[in-house]
């Protein structure tokens, strides 16, 4: 059997292999009558990797409060509406998966990087309050280049964001998720703290690395908290910064040690987007080497992501040991049924959908 296609235990979750679909906001909750409210878009977004094998479907950022949306269009999981409108895809998802697909959410906070125009607006940058935007939060009032400043957040905000992290968390658990993920990347509130090209303060959220790692850690703590014990708990980090004086690979490693003495299953190794002036050095698989550096140095289980876009690059990745999991994103929205491509290619047999079975390709003819 291929090593993508091999099974994988996480607590008490069973993957049918090691194939799955990394979060990608698509902008698209009514800001207006349903704010955060996921719709029949992303009903047929998700669904579609599921009817096309995919073992594990992680959502896109859902705010864990309504400050923390990328924007007026994005998605949450800070009410009972949300809730609801959540366990109908979740629903879906566990009845149709190909693979017996599984579903897990992607808990968020924008921070600095939120109340901005989605990507087809036509528009750049943050949204002022006239046209339904909001002001900012963040670890220091530094803004991130092309945004508005953000307000430095006090103890008592911050425990706030905690606390919404954990609420949300109950949230999925009722709506049917089979995992959480906590989004600790790409530059939105949990890295900026992280980073010390953000976070300035001086107090116990920042100053050294304990202090910048505190939040993350305390998320992850409160998560844990009240979740159910069998269930797998992920984090997405971003293992670079991808600047000078940024968190590096070791920074990471050391980050990765700890969440998974807190409780955390599997580290989603991602990385950037902390900074405008980042540097990256982007090509075919270019995240693996951080994901296989922090599965061999934590000793944790990882997933990679990037510029992964074949069977073959996938299968090498999981094979090879440089990750238990391989998340895929654009390539997932360019073919939609990748997991039965990638199994046919690599000489596996995956349970096509009923509906489906007349277009299962044929070895022999």
């Amino acid at each position: 059997m291929p090593a993508l296609f091999q099974p994988l235990r996480l607590r008490s979750l069973e993957l049918q292999h090691r194939g799955w679909v990394s979060p990608m906001c698509q902008y698209s909750c009514d800001p207006d009558d349903a704010p955060g409210v996921p719709n029949d878009w992303h009903l047929m977004h998700l669904g579609s990797f599921a009817a096309g094998g995919a073992a594990l479907i992680l959502t896109e950022a859902a705010a864990v409060n309504a400050e923390g949306r990328i924007s007026p269009r994005d998605a949450g999981l800070y009410n009972s509406g949300q809730a609801e409108a959540w366990q109908r895809i979740t629903s879906f998802v566990h009845r149709h998966g190909a693979a017996g697909a599984k579903i897990g959410v992607q808990l968020a906070h924008a921070g600095r990087k939120a109340s901005t125009y989605w990507p087809f607006s036509g528009k750049r940058g943050s949204v002022p309050e006239s046209d339904g935007g909001w002001t900012t939060v963040g670890p220091s009032p530094l803004a991130f280049e092309g945004y508005a400043s953000p307000a430095a957040m006090g103890a008592d905000q911050i425990s706030g964001v905690v606390r919404d992290f954990a609420d949300a968390a109950v949230r999925a658990v009722d709506a049917g998720f089979d995992t959480i993920e906590i989004h600790g990347a790409h530059g939105y509130l949990l890295h900026q703290f992280q980073s010390p090209l953000i976070n300035t303060r001086t107090d116990a959220w920042g100053g050294d690395e304990t202090g910048r790692n505190r939040l993350m850690l305390s998320v992850v703590d409160a998560v844990r908290a009240v979740i159910p014990e069998s269930m797998p708990l992920l984090l997405r980090i971003s293992a670079s910064d991808w600047a000078e004086g940024g968190v590096d690979l070791a920074a990471s490693v050391r980050l990765a040690r700890q969440a998974a003495e807190h409780g955390v299953d599997l580290i989603d190794v991602s990385s950037g987007g902390a900074v405008a002036h980042q540097q990256i050095k982007a090509g075919p698989g270019y995240q693996t080497g951080f994901s296989a550096a922090i599965r061999k140095e934590a000793g944790v289980a990882t997933g990679t992501v990037g510029l992964l876009t074949s069977a073959g690059q996938a299968e090498h990745a999981v094979a090879t040991g440089q990750a238990d999991g391989v998340l895929i994103a654009r390539a997932a929205l360019r073919d939609p049924h990748w997991w039965l491509r990638a199994a046919f290619e690599l000489g596996h047999d995956l349970a096509w959908p009923p509906q489906y079975e007349r277009a299962v390709p044929r070895r022999t003819f």
